[in-house]
């Protein structure tokens, strides 16, 4: 197995999202489209071979926030680092490109995504209640100094 890692697409992440069993299937090439456009985008693509096997997708909120809306991992390629990595390749790239925060937000339901952000140094910043506590969305923001 090698593990890549480059600047990707929105058809290389809907591949990516396709194969997550967790996700709704609500992210098309259209929902996406729409929400990005105007925006300077981040995709990362982690790929085994050929084959796209994780993402993470952001935008810029401000010209100081950094907003990271999305990512995944296929299940077999999970618990080997790829979305730490993909993480730090995105905080990196944020801090180069002059952001001074990086704010996502996560559910319950995802507690590998809560531990992986609580452990990467980000804090929680709010609570967005969405009627139940599986859907209702936890505000993360983490400052990005340079090292």
């Amino acid at each position: 197995m090698t593990i890549t890692y480059h600047h990707g697409s929105i058809a290389e992440l809907l591949a990516v999202d396709a194969a997550i069993p967790e996700f709704e299937r609500h992210n098309t090439e259209q929902v996406l489209s729409s929400r990005l456009t105007g925006k300077k985008t981040l995709i990362l693509i982690a790929r085994d071979n050929n084959q796209p096997i994780a993402y993470k997708l952001g935008y810029p909120l401000n010209a100081q926030a950094f907003y990271s809306w999305l990512g995944g991992v296929v299940p077999a390629y999970r618990k080997q680092g790829i979305a730490s990595a993909l993480r730090e390749q995105q905080e990196q790239w944020a801090l180069t490109e002059g952001y001074q925060q990086i704010s996502v937000k996560s559910m319950n339901r995802y507690p590998a995504m809560l531990r992986l952000l609580i452990a990467s140094g980000y804090q929680i910043v709010g609570y967005e209640n969405n009627g139940n506590s599986n859907n209702s969305k936890i505000c993360f923001s983490k400052s990005l100094k340079q090292s």
